[in-house]
């Protein structure tokens, strides 16, 4: 019961953390002059990723390599097959040319170079430089090229949009000092969540017979991306589809980059359970969203559909060859 209530109490602090964090980041960023394009394509897209990244980090320096990979990997694949494909039924979600000509290939090619890292089901430290070199690099490039992009109006005043009219976006013009509080504080929060939540997940796999690669692949993965769910759904419900994209795309990259690269910086992992089958869905689901952007622009409801089947097919697979 205690592990449950760990869980469960860890995974609401990771979401209240995250939503504070966001609104911290995004009120210190206004505050600093940038616009709503840069705002979105960074502090929002990295801000969801945030319970990945404490939750990793904890389960990384705490020796459960298994987790701290098993996560990432799921989490992409959550945030695409699970999250996309609510999103469309919800609404079709269409992408904007500058995510299907420069985000997206990103996020192909990171996930190719993870996998390739990952074939000895090992990340050293060595690998996480060249991660989180790449990281520091795609934030730079992004907000420099998004400084730039005075054509992407609508997309600018999307997230405007999101950014003054309340929701899980939502953030008023907050003064300097309580920018930093909020940030300071979800920070803190995040930090205490992803003890309580790590701790659960460890503990009821052990209990269960579980190895911790199967719990970071389905229940930390999905937990963690609470964050981007609420968030895509939201710009969904409210048809701004280029948020709900844009936001999975840019934290999918920054898992692998900026997560894994930071996590094998400070630490190598080992996560001998990761498997050809995992780090292939997650490089085919992210290699077929390209094709599904570029057909009329757009991810209808059908194709949206086959999405949940996919994900929904995975997990089911997981929980049966753990129990032979």
């Amino acid at each position: 019961m205690l592990n449950w209530l760990s869980l469960i109490g860890g995974l609401g602090l990771l979401y209240i953390g995250a939503q504070t964090l966001i609104k911290g980041g995004t009120g210190l960023a206004l505050r600093l002059g940038l616009t709503p394009l840069v705002i979105g394509l960074t502090v929002i897209a990295y801000g969801t990723s945030s319970p990945e990244l404490v939750v990793s980090l904890q389960a990384s320096l705490s020796g459960n390599g298994a987790i701290s990979i098993g996560n990432v990997v799921g989490s992409n694949i959550c945030n695409i097959a699970l999250i996309l494909g609510l999103c469309a039924l919800v609404s079709p979600v269409t992408a904007s040319s500058q995510i299907i000509r420069r985000e997206i290939p990103i996020m192909i090619g990171v996930t190719v170079l993870l996998c390739v890292f990952l074939l000895d089901q090992t990340l050293a430290r060595w690998e996480g430089a060249i991660l989180f070199t790449g990281a520091i690099l795609y934030t730079v490039t992004t907000v420099r090229a998004a400084r730039k992009e005075t054509g992407e109006q609508l997309l600018a005043a999307e997230f405007k949009d999101e950014i003054a009219h309340g929701g899980e976006l939502a953030v008023a013009k907050i003064g300097l000092g309580s920018a930093i509080g909020f940030t300071l504080l979800g920070l803190g929060v995040l930090v205490a969540g992803s003890h309580f939540f790590v701790g659960g997940a460890v503990a009821l796999a052990e209990g269960w017979g579980i190895s911790q690669t199967v719990i970071g692949l389905t229940i930390v993965a999905v937990g963690t991306s609470m964050p981007e769910l609420a968030t895509s759904m939201l710009a969904a419900i409210r048809k701004h589809s280029d948020v709900a994209i844009g936001n999975i795309v840019g934290s999918n990259i920054f898992n692998i980059i900026g997560i894994l690269g930071l996590c094998a910086l400070i630490s190598p992992i080992s996560a001998p359970g990761i498997s050809l089958i995992d780090l292939g869905l997650m490089l085919a689901i992210a290699v077929a969203l390209l094709p599904l952007c570029k057909s009329e622009g757009k991810i209808c409801r059908l194709e949206g559909a086959g999405l949940l089947v996919v994900y929904i097919g995975y997990t089911w697979w997981l929980i049966a060859q753990n129990a032979t």
